[in-house]
């Protein structure tokens, strides 16, 4: 055992006495499938606190022939799968943190230098020998032991796109980098299954990739691997029960992120967090302070800045992922910007539609931290002003509605005001603070029509009525309320019983005037 060869299960170990503990294993079945093919090569990304390290060491553990790895993975899912005995404890394993060199080192000649050094050592002692063609070359000394012991490798490299994220703007070294790594994994016999993880795809030069040997599985496309991209939602509904916390509320606080092949997806360490502290908060501040979030939402891009808001207001926005090359300064679009929120975490991304979206109630309280400072300050004050304006509506104070909503359509004045659908992203805005109670549905299917807005109480604000906002510009708020009465919108909550509010809200496009009017309904 070594500490980069053969690195035993210790790792793993740790995770797996942890208090709560989510198996994934049965990732391990689909690298068993790819193992000793062509598509041995796999690449994936997911956002900070997702559990990549955690795999990695799973990874390891599970094929390192120094481990007792039948015993270790008996009682885990991939111990019912055909292949477990077949692979299990057969190879020899390489784990690299490249976060770990790249801490110790200044430049990449020296990165690479005792990245190899280390590795080399470990080989070397393992299999010492007079015959190595060149012992201070990795790729021709793994070469030489694989010709001597046919025992292929496994490669587990972890934060593999350090690079790329601390020296951005060092393009040379980026390229060394890729060269080494190009060198030392492709068409190389020894490889038995490369796995990389990290929070970037891998990085395009043009219009190709420098290791398109690697199949790539990131946030927006995780294809078959999309179960292990965070807790499905199954996971977390066991997690609430066996911790007692309200599955609903976890939901909207950490759900969000959808794959077509399993999906709601949580964010781990969040849910994790919440279940061990017993209460709903944002957790993901303890992993990226929000400033990094407001270094892209600042960048001036046409139209990014409507996006942000539309997107923050819980509308969705169609972006072309295609231009993206996978690093963190080439950017050409305002799409480029939004593909990076995808990778980071900051945003959702439904692959049918190829539209973003702000996933839950914790990142939105990200872009609400973000704003509070610079060129967001309009916005911010939006949001600071919507705990009022949501305490006027159910106190049915018509008036200070009304005036609350123009205050806000005034703040949020860059984007354009001409149509109700613009008219929505001022209110949904406006009403900030209303989704920490509520669940807000646009567009939701009431009765004979729409309704522009319904806001539905989450079960721990059981007590409040559920509001039902009709929106309409160029026509007054009395025509809204009659429409609500018109089309029986309340005849839709099927699943809800209670108070309801009906909201007429009206914009008078000529006077720049808004008009609100508020009347009780139930459902009983």
């Amino acid at each position: 055992m070594g500490i980069y060869l053969n690195p035993g299960d210790d790792k793993f170990q740790m995770a797996r006495r942890s208090e709560i503990y989510v198996d994934k294993s049965g990732l391990l079945a689909y690298l068993n499938r790819v193992l000793r093919t062509e598509e041995r090569f796999v690449c994936v990304s997911r956002p900070r606190r997702f559990g990549k390290s955690m795999a990695a060491n799973m990874i390891a553990a599970y094929y390192d022939r120094t481990v007792d790895t039948e015993k270790i993975f008996q009682e885990m899912n991939i111990a019912q799968v055909a292949s477990f005995h077949e692979h299990c404890g057969k190879y020899d394993v390489i784990q690299l943190n490249m976060q770990d060199f790249l801490s110790r080192t200044k430049d990449m000649p020296e990165f690479l230098s005792l990245l190899q050094r280390r590795v080399l050592r470990d080989l070397l002692k393992a299999y010492p020998s007079d015959d190595y063609f060149d012992e201070n070359d990795l790729p021709e000394t793994m070469s030489d032991i694989f010709e001597k012991t046919r025992r292929l490798f496994v490669i587990v490299i972890d934060e593999w796109d350090c690079i790329f994220r601390e020296y951005k703007d060092r393009k040379d070294w980026q390229e060394q980098y890729l060269d080494f790594l190009r060198t030392w994994l492709k068409d190389k016999a020894y490889v038995g299954l490369a796995y990389m993880t990290g929070i970037l795809p891998i990085k395009k030069y043009g219009t190709h990739s420098a290791l398109n040997m690697f199949r790539e599985f990131s946030m927006t496309d995780a294809g078959p691997l999309a179960e292990y991209v965070g807790f499905t939602e199954q996971e977390v509904k066991s997690l609430c029960e066996a911790h007692n916390m309200d599955y609903s509320e976890c939901k909207a606080w950490y759900d969000g992120y959808h794959f077509n092949e399993v999906g709601s997806i949580y964010s781990p360490r969040s849910v994790v967090q919440s279940m061990l502290s017993h209460k709903f908060s944002t957790y993901w501040n303890q992993t990226e302070n929000f400033e990094a979030l407001k270094v892209y939402m600042d960048m001036n891009y046409d139209g990014l800045r409507e996006a942000i808001i539309a997107l923050m207001a819980g509308e969705r926005r169609r972006i072309d992922t295609a231009s993206f090359t996978n690093d963190m300064t080439t950017f050409h679009t305002m799409d480029d910007v939004l593909t990076l929120l995808v990778h980071l975490g900051y945003l959702g991304y439904d692959f049918d539609s190829s539209s973003v979206f702000i996933p839950n109630q914790e990142i939105l309280r990200e872009y609400a931290s973000a704003v509070k400072t610079g060129g967001w300050d309009t916005v911010a004050r939006a949001i600071k002003a919507s705990d009022q304006l949501l305490e006027d509506t159910l106190a049915l104070k018509e008036e200070a509605v009304a005036q609350g909503i123009e205050e806000a359509h005034m703040e949020t004045s860059h984007l354009t005001y001409n149509d109700e659908n613009a008219l929505a992203y001022t209110l949904s805005l406006a009403y900030y603070t209303a989704r920490q109670k509520y669940t807000l549905i646009r567009e939701f299917p009431a009765g004979k029509g729409f309704a522009d807005l319904v806001f539905l109480p989450k079960p721990n604000h059981a007590g409040l009525p559920a509001l039902l906002l009709e929106l309409k510009w160029d026509k007054d708020a009395d025509t809204a309320i009659r429409q609500i009465k018109g089309k029986a919108y309340p005849k839709a909550f099927e699943a809800y019983a209670g108070k309801v509010l009906l909201v007429g809200v009206s914009y008078d496009k000529k006077s720049r005037e808004h008009e609100c009017l508020i009347e009780k309904a139930e459902i009983r």
